[in-house]
């Protein structure tokens, strides 16, 4: 299943670097193309940005130190992956999709020296992201979620365990 899930994030990291090649082939920067807009207010447009910065381009101008940090993180996720230290199969899937969003975002930071991005969904005045960027957050919201969810019944399975054991003690 680990390869499979790796299969699947190279297929995302390809789509990632597609769609970003034929933004940066086809705008210019700043520009704004809307997609779904209802009367004079527009929910979301392609509009592209180069971001020299992470998330919300915070560390703007810190490539090399993004650089180090993000493969780093990357190297280690997929040290754990291929030596089944992950296991759980919602575990190695969202570890995959982290990992696809990461490297996305590292290729440009490599090859471009800066981050395509072009998903601006407006309704929120959200930050404008791309492929990687989705990829990157559904892996990791769902990773919190499965861990939290998981440590809450392992606990909630002990506790039952030790009041059983309680029960068995007292006849």
């Amino acid at each position: 299943m680990v390869y499979l899930a790796l299969a699947v994030a190279a297929g995302l990291i390809g789509l990632d670097q597609l769609t970003k090649i034929f933004i940066d082939n086809s705008m210019h920067i700043h520009e704004t193309f809307p997609i779904i807009a209802f009367g004079d207010t527009q929910v979301l447009n392609i509009t592209y940005e180069q971001n020299t910065g992470a998330a919300f381009s915070i560390l703007e101008g810190k490539q090399i130190f993004l650089i180090i940090v993000t493969g780093a993180i990357l190297l280690g996720m997929l040290f754990l992956l291929l030596t089944k230290r992950i296991r759980r199969p919602t575990y190695v899937w969202c570890v995959a999709l982290i990992l696809a969003g990461g490297i996305g975002n590292l290729i440009d930071r490599l090859a471009r020296g800066f981050v395509v991005d072009f998903i601006d969904f407006r309704i929120i005045n959200f930050a404008v992201f791309n492929v990687a960027d989705i990829c990157a957050v559904i892996g990791s919201v769902g990773l919190l979620v499965f861990v939290v969810t998981d440590e809450i019944k392992d606990y909630r399975r002990k506790k039952a365990e030790k009041l059983t054991d309680g029960e068995a003690d007292v006849h």
